[in-house]
């Protein structure tokens, strides 16, 4: 297939690019920058030029696509309701011009919007709308454009992690730099799922060869790990102390961090893992944040 691939230079995009050349799929890669488009020919991938903030130049990227998978996102999460909106734009405008045909677009979520309210594992069959975490947007928009006829999977991640970058948790770490501690709330008991970066790349090929129409997918190797552990490690790696804070305290350490700090975002990929046969091999998340050199910024 002729993929159309946003985030193609970004650290989870990268990985499925070389997933998807290795798979001998040809590849539209999307970039902002002549450094990204270099990068992308030399990897042996076609370039298209732009930015999330011109959707309509993204729906061009997709015109000659027979796939499309989504990945690219603003992270900076001061804004990061502003993004989620942004995100909605440009799925609804990649919808378009998918429109009448069968081209499989695959976008990208978080895996808390599956958790089902009860306390148990969040799932890939649950879409809870009304979740705190605001990329509900990127699914409203991807179910607008199921209804409308367009072949749309999801792919939910969860702290996606190698030595270099773990997810919200390479914020965590600077924000412990910052405050001189490796803080968690309470008894830390509340967890996080987590994915190793090359099992999640691979996932997305798996996902975007099969193309089920309203599929979502939990990138999900471990189901959930403790904020405690997570403190602990951490500060191990920074020479700090990991201390406990009150929750009524979680705001004024955290900052805009407060929401993620407490939350439980835990996750099963059962239902993926029997769908695509994906058998996630990578590190663990606590391995990877043993491994990593702190040193480096």
């Amino acid at each position: 297939m002729r993929v159309f691939l946003t985030g193609a230079t970004g650290f989870i995009g990268s990985r499925i690019l070389g997933e998807l050349l290795a798979a001998h799929h040809d590849v539209i890669g999307l970039t902002r920058s002549e450094t990204g488009a270099k990068a992308l020919a030399n990897a042996g991938a076609a370039v298209h030029l732009g930015t999330l903030e011109d959707p309509a130049a993204l729906a061009k990227g997709a015109e000659n696509a027979d796939a499309v998978i989504h990945t690219a996102f603003d992270h900076d999460f001061t804004n990061f309701l502003a993004n989620c909106e942004k995100d909605r734009q440009v799925i609804t405008a990649i919808g378009s011009v998918l429109k009448g045909s069968d081209r499989p677009l695959l976008i990208t979520s978080g895996v808390g919007i599956g958790d089902p309210g009860n306390g148990e594992l969040a799932r890939e069959d649950v879409f809870d709308a009304h979740h705190f975490n605001p990329r509900t947007a990127s699914e409203l928009a991807g179910q607008e454009q199921l209804e409308a006829g367009i072949n749309l999977g999801v792919v939910r991640l969860p702290q996606v992690h190698d030595t270099a970058r773990q997810g919200l948790v390479s914020y965590y770490i600077e924000l412990a730099r910052q405050k001189g501690v490796a803080a968690y709330v309470a008894q830390g008991a509340n967890r996080w799922a987590a994915g190793h970066v090359d099992d999640v790349a691979k996932l997305y090929v798996l996902a975007i060869d099969r193309a089920e129409p309203g599929a979502r997918y939990h990138a999900v190797a471990e189901e959930g790990i403790a904020a405690r552990d997570i403190a602990q490690t951490v500060a191990t790696g920074l020479g700090l102390a990991a201390v406990s804070i009150p929750q009524g305290e979680a705001e004024d350490h955290f900052g805009w961090f407060a929401m993620f700090a407490s939350a439980n975002i835990t996750a099963s990929s059962v239902q993926t893992r029997e769908k695509l046969r994906w058998t996630p091999k990578g590190p663990t998340l606590l391995d990877d944040l043993s491994a990593m050199d702190y040193s480096a910024r």
